[in-house]
């Protein structure tokens, strides 16, 4: 009787160690793989261009992981990684006044031109090819026969770096509506 108890005594400590350690990987993974940072921005941002909270933190996630000082190689800044091109072009088509290196003013931009993408292709792999691979390249891609389906919609993304970018930001929105919602 007594190396039954012992036993069952093991099996529950193990069992609630067990528990506690995957209990800290869940922490770890929404702390480390899909946090929620400058989350009063991202609800303003979400609420004021109709987009989902998930998407926005997805695509911060993949374009400069949270860092609002990156700047990427082609020149890209903030949070939501926006060329000075597309800084220029937000600013006269929209009417945002704020400061690019400002964390709550990059996403807004950001937002409004992930809104005006969506808006313009209607699905979310033509909106992210064209963040991240322009908008006028998206609209060659559409009228190139082998990069579309019989709907004309976009199924083959010619540049790998673009392909893996939609692919990723797409990772990290499935991630976050399903741990978040």
């Amino acid at each position: 009787m007594r190396s039954l108890q012992n036993k069952s005594g093991r099996i529950v400590a193990v069992v609630v160690a067990a528990i506690f350690a995957f209990t800290a990987l869940v922490a770890c993974f929404y702390l480390f793989y899909i946090p929620k940072k400058y989350s009063n921005a991202v609800a303003r941002a979400s609420q004021e261009y109709a987009l989902e909270s998930e998407l926005i933190y997805a695509v911060m996630r993949a374009e400069s992981n949270f860092n609002q000082n990156a700047v990427s190689r082609s020149g890209a800044v903030g949070l939501m990684q926006l060329m000075p091109s597309t800084i220029d072009f937000i600013k006269k088509s929209s009417s945002i006044r704020v400061e690019i290196d400002d964390a709550e003013g990059n996403i807004r931009m950001g937002c409004w031109y992930l809104s005006y993408l969506m808006k313009k292709f209607g699905s979310l792999t033509e909106t992210l090819a064209a963040y991240n691979a322009g908008e006028g390249v998206v609209r060659n891609w559409l009228i190139q026969s082998d990069c579309v389906n019989e709907d004309g919609e976009l199924i083959f993304i010619p540049y790998s770096e673009t392909r893996r970018y939609v692919a990723k930001v797409k990772n990290f929105y499935n991630c976050y509506k399903f741990f978040y919602i």
